[in-house]
This record gives C-alpha cells, structure tokens and sequence, in this order.
C-alpha cells in the first residue's frame, strides 16, 4: 500500500509540475502591437496567478526561441501587462504617461514590419504565442500609426489577427495619443481576465486526496 501510495503521489506531483507550466504558457498571450511610430509589443497575463518570465524570449518570424530575452520583466503578476518597445524605455514610458509600475524593456532590435510575426516563447523555449499579419494577410489590421487589439478575448486565440481593430483616441480600450505620435494602449489590458481553467481544480483535488491518504497511514503508523 506504501509504495502504491508513492507511486500515486509522484504521478501527481509530476502531473502537477506539467500542468503548472503549461498554463504558465497559456495565460500569457500578445494583447496589443503598434509596428511603427514607437514600435511596441504588449504580453499580459491573463492568468489568476503570477508568471515567471525568467528564460521567456521574442522573436519575429525568423522563429527563433531566444533572440530577444524577456527576463527583465521578472514576475509578472495576474492581469498585468508588460511592454517591449524599439525606444528608450523611459523615453516611452514619457511619451504614453506612463507610472513607475509598468515594466518596459527598451532598445528592442529586432523590428517588425509590415508583414511580419510576433512570436512568445516561454522559458522551455516552446511557442506561447503568436501572431502573423501584413498588408497581404487577408482581414488583418496594418497596426503602422495605431495599435492592434483584440475585439474580444476569443480574438487572442487567432494566429491571425483578423478579429482586431485599429486604436483610436478614446476608445473602448482607453487609447489616446501619444507624444510620440502613436496612437494606443500600452501598459493595460481593458478586456477581463481568462477565467481558471476547471483541469486545475481536478489537479488540486487529487492531490488532496493523496494527501489525506499519507496523513491517514501517518495516523496509524502511529
């Protein structure tokens, strides 16, 4: 009984440790992109508990996990947003008004385009994320003096991006412009957060079945 305990505690425990990271992959999603006039990129955690960017990267369509290192955003707490930009990052965080608070990681050199791809990877060094669009990708938007965002969360699924609009000053995300010329959101995410996935709910019960199995054989050993 011992050892059928064990084995079923390191199933869990190995279950666990997969599933963590896989929804560590999958809260993490590509919220907003302006390609040109202060090009930036938006990552949000749309997750209910922190991520770890620590070994995540950037690429574009060249599709190379590690081109552009995102560890400097360090833990990157539910629902909040983080910013890659080709500019200075305080010069940006001037030109949007944005507070202390916002993570920005500056000097970004591998541009985008206009028809190009934005791709996330995550620690393992595995896609995360995507998104391809260009003036010959049909329905998608040419993010050049305005952001990209998604019209709704299910516009986040598509590698696409044909369920996007183009910012403008005084929208539904809060866009405005900015010094700089841009015109867009950065550093929040106005569309609610994901919500839990019911698969960390059976992971969490079983693993309190197999603790309440070893604290019960704890009780009679004793």
């Amino acid at each position: 009984m011992q050892k059928n305990t064990s084995i079923a505690r390191r199933a869990l425990s190995t279950a666990a440790l997969a599933l963590c990271a896989a929804g560590a992959q999958a809260q993490v999603q590509i919220t907003e992109w302006l390609y040109n006039t202060s090009e930036f990129i938006e990552f949000t955690n749309l997750g209910q508990s922190a991520v770890s960017f620590a070994g995540w990267s950037f690429d574009d369509d060249s599709r190379l996990a590690g081109t552009v290192s995102l560890s400097a955003f360090g833990l990157v707490k539910a629902g909040e947003s983080v910013i890659l930009t080709e500019d200075d990052a305080e010069e940006f965080r001037a030109a949007w008004g944005l507070g202390a608070g916002v993570k920005i990681i500056g000097g970004n050199k591998t541009n985008l385009g206009r028809q190009d791809e934005i791709n996330l990877f995550d620690a393992g060094g595995q896609l995360a994320d995507r998104l391809s669009y260009g003036d010959q990708s049909r329905g998608t938007v040419r993010a050049d003096t305005a952001s990209g965002n998604p019209l709704s969360l299910a516009g986040l699924n598509q590698t696409t991006p044909t369920s996007w609009v183009l910012a403008s000053a005084g929208d539904a995300y809060g866009s405005k412009l900015a010094a700089n010329g841009g015109i867009g959101n950065p550093g929040h995410f106005a569309l609610a957060p994901v919500p839990e996935p019911s698969s960390y709910a059976l992971l969490a019960a079983g693993l309190a079945v197999v603790a309440g199995v070893a604290r019960r054989r704890g009780r009679a050993a004793r």
